[in-house]
C-alpha cells in the first residue's frame, strides 16, 4: 500500500511537472526572468502605498496627491509660493525691518561698559509683557525687586560654571541632585508605592525634558522587548515636544482624538497599541485647555501592555501638589500612580525659577540609564553625558536651587493661592460673557474659550490692540491665557477689555488690519497640512 502511494505520488508530480513545463515554454525565457521580478517591484510600491495611506490616513494621502498634481500646472506653484511669502511676511510683523538693522560683523573697537547702556536700549523694543502675557513670566513683581533680584543675584554668582565638569563645580552639581531631588518628593517618591528609586536631572525646559523621556522609553523598550520600530500614542492635546522627538529618534507618533471633557481618550488610545508601542503619554494638565488626562487609567493601561507611561507635569508640577494641600480636588497624577514610568517638570514656570530649568525623573534607575550617552573609543579619552547638550549652564542650575529653598513649601502654597483664586475669577467672569464658551472644565491655572457667534480670531486680534498676548488654539478654533502672578492683580481688566473686544467684534465683524485672523482662520480650514507646515518653516526660517 505504500509503495503503491508512493508510485502514484511520484507519477503525478512528474505529469504536473511536464504540464507546466509545456506551458512555461510558450514564453520567452527573458519573460520568465522579469516576471518574478516587476511582480515583487510591484509588491514593494504596493506596500509603500498602504504605508503610506496607514501612516498619514486616506484623507491626507488624497489631499497631497491632488494638491501635487495642481503644482504641476505651469505656474500654480510660483502663485502658491507668491501667496505663501504675503502671508510669512504679515506673520512677520515688522520683524523683517529689525533684521535689516541688525549688526553682522564685530566692531572695530569694542564697546566696554558702554554695551549695557545698549543693551538696555534694546531691551526697550521688547513687548511689555508684565501682566499682558499669557504664561511667558511666572514671577511675580518688578524686575529688579523681590524675588526677579534674588534670583538674578543667584545667577551671576554662578555665571561662569558647567555642571559638565563634575570634579570642578562640585556646588552646581549638588544643587541640581537637590533640585531633583526635591522636585521628585513632591511628586510621590517619598511614598512607598512609587518603588523608592525616583531619579532624573535637570534640563533646559520641558521640550528637553520630554524629548529625553521619550528617547529613554525607546531605548528601554527595545532593551526589553527587542522592538526596533518603535510607535507612540498621544492625545490630541499633547504638547507638539512629542512630534520633534519623533522626528529626531525616527518613532512612529499616533494623535488620538480626545473625548467630549477634551482629555486624554483611554480607549482610543489602547485601540493604537500594538507591538511596536514603546509609551502611552498624559498630561496634568495639557497646554490647550489646562485639563488633566486620566492618569490613573492610562497608568493600568500602560501596566497591562508592559509600556512606558510619560506624564507631560511642566505647567502642573509645582501647582498641583500644592492645590491639593489647599483643599482643591485634584485626580492622582505623579509616581503614586502605578504604571508611570516618567515625568516632565518644568521649574523655571510656577516654580519660579530662571527660564531654561526643567527636570526630567524617572521611576527608577534601569529606565533612567538609557538617558545617558557613553563614548569609549573617543581618542579625547572617556565620555559620558546625562542630557542632549554637553556644557550647561550652572547659573541656571544654582538659580533653580535658589528658587525652591527661598520660597520654601509656604511660599509654593502662598503662590498657589493667589493664583487658582485668580484663576476660577477669571473662568467665571468669561462664562459671563454670552457670546463665548469656555473649553471644558479647566483643573488648574489655564483658561481656555471660544465662540459659536464670532471669530474668536478676531476677538484675540482686537485683544493684541490692547496689549494682551494671548495663546491661539485650533480644534476647536479658541483662544487661552494661561494665569500666573502677573495677572492676579489685573483679572478685572483682562475681563473689561475682553468684554469690550466682544462688543467691538459685535458691532464691526470682520479683520483688523494688520491682525492675524484671517491667518488663523485660513490655516485652520485648509486641507493640505503640509502647506500650512511650509508656511510655518518659511516663518521661522525669516527670522534668523
Amino acid at each position: 500500500m505504500d509503495s503503491f502511494s508512493y508510485s502514484s505520488m511520484k507519477s503525478m508530480l512528474i505529469q504536473a511537472r511536464g504540464s507546466l513545463n509545456s506551458r512555461l515554454s510558450e514564453f520567452e525565457p527573458l519573460v520568465l526572468l522579469l516576471a518574478p521580478l516587476l511582480t515583487l517591484f510591484l509588491a514593494q510600491i504596493i506596500g509603500s502605498v498602504f504605508g503610506v495611506v496607514h501612516d498619514k490616513g486616506l484623507k491626507a494621502c488624497l489631499v497631497g496627491l491632488i494638491m501635487g498634481f495642481l503644482k504641476m500646472i505651469p505656474g500654480v506653484q510660483n502663485y502658491i509660493d507668491a501667496e505663501k511669502q504675503k502671508v510669512v511676511d504679515q506673520l512677520q510683523s515688522g520683524s523683517s525691518s529689525k533684521k535689516k538693522n541688525r549688526t553682522e560683523v564685530l566692531p572695530v573697537k569694542g564697546l566696554g561698559v558702554e554695551v549695557l547702556e545698549k543693551m538696555e536700549n534694546e531691551k526697550k523694543n521688547d513687548a511689555i509683557w508684565q501682566g499682558k502675557c499669557s504664561g511667558t513670566v511666572y514671577i511675580g513683581g518688578a524686575e529688579s525687586e523681590g524675588h526677579f533680584a534674588l534670583i538674578n543675584q543667584a545667577c551671576s554668582m554662578f555665571a561662569h560654571t558647567n555642571p559638565l565638569h563634575i570634579d570642578v563645580f562640585q556646588s552646581v552639581v549638588q544643587f541640581e541632585s537637590e533640585v531633583v531631588a526635591m522636585t521628585a518628593a513632591l511628586l510621590g517618591s517619598k511614598e512607598t508605592v512609587s518603588g523608592g528609586q525616583i531619579c532624573g536631572n535637570m534640563t533646559s525646559g520641558g521640550t528637553e525634558s520630554i524629548v529625553l523621556a521619550v528617547k529613554s522609553s525607546r531605548d528601554y523598550m527595545k532593551y526589553k522587548k527587542g522592538i526596533t520600530r518603535p510607535e507612540m500614542i498621544i492625545p490630541e492635546s499633547g504638547h507638539s515636544a512629542y512630534d520633534k522627538a519623533a522626528q529626531y529618534f525616527n518613532i512612529k507618533l499616533w494623535r488620538v482624538p480626545v473625548d467630549k471633557d477634551f482629555r486624554a481618550d483611554v480607549k482610543a488610545t489602547k485601540r493604537h497599541i500594538n507591538k511596536n508601542t514603546i509609551m502611552i503619554v498624559g498630561s496634568a494638565p495639557g497646554f490647550p485647555h489646562g485639563i488633566i488626562d486620566p492618569i490613573e487609567e492610562l497608568g493600568q493601561l500602560a501596566l497591562s501592555y508592559g509600556i512606558c507611561f510619560h506624564v507631560d507635569l511642566c505647567l502642573g508640577g509645582f501647582v498641583l501638589p500644592f492645590a491639593r494641600k489647599l483643599g482643591y480636588q485634584v485626580p492622582p497624577f505623579d509616581f503614586s500612580v502605578q504604571g508611570v514610568t516618567s515625568i516632565s517638570v518644568d521649574v523655571h514656570k510656577y516654580g519660579l525659577a530662571p527660564k531654561g530649568t526643567s527636570t526630567v525623573l524617572y521611576r527608577n534607575h534601569e529606565i533612567r540609564k538609557h538617558q545617558f550617552v557613553a563614548v569609549t573609543e573617543w581618542s579625547g579619552g572617556l565620555y559620558v553625558s546625562p542630557t542632549i547638550a554637553g556644557s550647561r549652564p550652572g547659573s541656571l542650575v544654582a538659580g533653580a536651587w535658589a528658587a525652591m529653598m527661598s520660597l520654601g513649601e509656604e511660599g509654593y502654597l502662598q503662590n498657589t493661592s493667589k493664583i487658582m483664586e485668580a484663576s476660577k475669577r477669571l473662568e467665571e467672569g468669561v462664562r459671563e460673557i454670552h457670546e463665548l464658551f469656555v473649553i471644558g472644565k479647566p483643573d488648574m491655572t489655564i483658561v481656555a474659550f471660544g465662540s459659536k457667534a464670532l471669530d474668536i480670531f478676531e476677538v484675540n486680534d482686537i485683544m493684541s490692540s490692547k496689549g494682551w498676548h494671548l495663546n491661539a488654539l485650533q480644534r476647536p478654533n479658541s483662544i487661552h491665557i494661561c494665569i500666573t502672578l502677573q495677572h492676579v492683580p489685573v483679572v478685572d481688566d483682562f475681563l473689561r477689555d475682553l468684554r469690550e473686544a466682544v462688543e467691538t467684534v459685535k458691532a464691526n465683524p470682520g479683520p483688523i488690519t494688520g491682525g492675524l485672523a484671517p491667518i488663523y482662520g485660513a490655516a485652520g480650514k485648509m486641507p493640505d497640512r503640509g502647506m500650512v507646515n511650509e508656511l510655518l518653516v518659511s516663518f521661522m526660517d525669516s527670522q534668523y
